[in-house]
């Protein structure tokens, strides 16, 4: 008789593991989705503000046409971009590469660069990097953490039999954004 009661123990020890592991992996399953929409909201925030700054510029650098098409180019070819979220971070690349040009050409133009309207847009769109960068980094730590269930025993077992699989990280794309910042006087 004890031995059936040790057996049922044991049974439900297991069965409150499983669960226990399952909800664990929802949970971070869930945080990485909510990582990712937070990169989408803020890169929302980011194609609304372009068109702006592009209409700012504008009346300043009427001959810069090619500089602000591209923009204007990679503005569209990033909000086109569907799939997962680091499908997505090649065009967002790209169109950061296209906005530091804007900002270059803008260096150009005193006018320009006083211009209070100029300065709001440049001030929020730098913000919204910021913030872009900030719910990048959370991606991948979220995306750490459920890597690290996947791969730990015995929560791999779980992992296994639910299909829970690894994902994958941001990471710098283009070999540019790699090299060192540039500076001359």
């Amino acid at each position: 008789m004890n031995l059936i009661y040790i057996i049922i123990g044991i049974a439900i020890l297991l069965v409150l593991w499983v669960i226990v592991s399952y909800n664990g992996f929802i949970r971070l399953r869930n945080r990485e989705k909510e990582a990712e929409s937070d990169i989408d909201v803020q890169t929302k925030r980011r194609y609304d503000l372009i068109p702006n700054l592009i209409e700012t510029v504008k009346g300043y650098v009427s001959h810069e046409r090619e500089t602000l098409e591209s923009v204007t180019k990679a503005r569209t070819e990033a909000m086109n971009t569907g799939g997962a979220a680091l499908e997505k971070a090649k065009a967002e690349d790209m169109l950061t590469n296209t906005l530091k040009t804007l900002f270059a050409v803008a260096e150009n133009y005193p006018d320009l660069k006083a211009n209070a309207n100029f300065l709001d847009l440049q001030r929020e769109l730098a913000d919204t990097e910021n913030k872009i960068m900030a719910a990048r980094r959370f991606y991948n730590s979220v995306v750490k953490d459920l890597n690290i269930k996947i791969e730990s025993f015995p929560s791999n077992i779980i992992a296994g039999i639910f299909n829970f699989k690894k994902e994958n990280f941001f990471e710098v794309v283009s070999a540019t954004e790699k090299e060192p910042v540039k500076v001359s006087f």
